[in-house]
């Protein structure tokens, strides 16, 4: 009976885990983390780091719970999402995730707000970019739905930078519009692979209301301009950002500007969805960079 109970109560809890969309916030807590190093210089504390990052991670998630609640509609009616806790009936009654939402989103502007006011404004935006301009307002209204919604997408790496640095300088924006400019180039390769399930739930993605080569040629140009943007933070401040950052950009920016330029020479749905799979490891490295350049200083 006890084995029982205890596999159910992990059950429940992997449930409520998954209504958060952890492989969404594990890639923004990371740049919040990495953004906290850069915003560091040589002296790191590690645990207001971690505790920077905490505060991400929460109002993510809550975030993300809170979307899950008010997508549940939508979510029924696409294949890649109808097995989501809430369309599929496994939180009933459907608030519980409503209530873990502001709870945790409640969690991470209050833990901002302990590290500092900059910290607390960028969890505020992050959070109000994203399901207010984003989810309610223009989601199923406007082919601009992911522009007007990627500033959610910057927003955990000033929150790492200002509960660092107590400052917004340059190079926090240019390593915050990295992040932004990876959203569009992301989520317009996922719209271009799940088209048909957009269509059904009357979400306007930019590839959904243009001609596919036009998508893929609008994705191919955010890609491009990751990688510049990428790059240009070395430029921005080469003490900072050394040769390390300087080389894994370069590399990995190739990478992604190769397949860029492909799709624009010979547009398809197979190779925009192999950009879709590279785009998060670019930002990975990126941040990852920037880590280890701080470490071995």
């Amino acid at each position: 009976m006890a084995t029982s109970k205890a596999a159910y109560i992990i059950d429940r809890m992997k449930v409520y885990y998954s209504v958060t969309k952890p492989r969404v916030w594990y890639l923004l807590a990371y740049t919040a983390f990495g953004g906290y190093i850069a915003g560091s210089g040589a002296a790191i504390d590690w645990v207001k780091a971690l505790i920077a990052t905490l505060s991400v991670i929460f109002a993510s998630a809550g975030s993300e719970a809170i979307s899950n609640f008010i997508e549940k509609d939508i979510d029924a009616l696409m294949e890649r999402t109808k097995n989501r806790p809430l369309p599929s009936g496994k939180i009933k009654p459907e608030w519980k995730a409503l209530v873990l939402g502001f709870i945790l989103t409640g969690l991470g502007a209050y833990v901002a707000y302990s590290i500092n006011l900059l910290a607390l404004i960028f969890i505020l935006i992050g959070v109000l970019d994203y399901l207010v301009i984003y989810i309610m307002l223009s989601k199923k209204k406007t082919p601009l739905n992911i522009i007007l919604g990627s500033l959610a997408g910057g927003a955990p790496t000033m929150v790492g930078y200002v509960s660092a640095s107590s400052q917004i300088t340059l190079d926090s924006i240019i390593l915050a519009g990295v992040v932004v400019l990876w959203i569009p180039s992301h989520i317009w390769s996922l719209a271009l692979r799940y088209r048909e399930d957009y269509m059904r739930a009357g979400i306007p993605m930019l590839p959904v209301v243009i001609s596919e080569d036009k998508a893929i040629r609008c994705i191919s140009s955010t890609a491009i301009l990751l990688v510049i943007f990428s790059i240009s933070v070395y430029f921005i401040n080469p003490l900072r950002y050394g040769y390390i950052y300087l080389a894994s950009s370069i590399i990995s920016g190739l990478i992604l500007l190769y397949l860029a330029l492909k799709l624009i020479y010979a547009p398809s749905k197979k190779l925009a969805w192999r950009m879709f799979k590279y785009t998060s490891p670019h930002l990975a490295v990126i941040f990852t960079a920037i880590i280890i350049e701080s470490i071995l200083a």
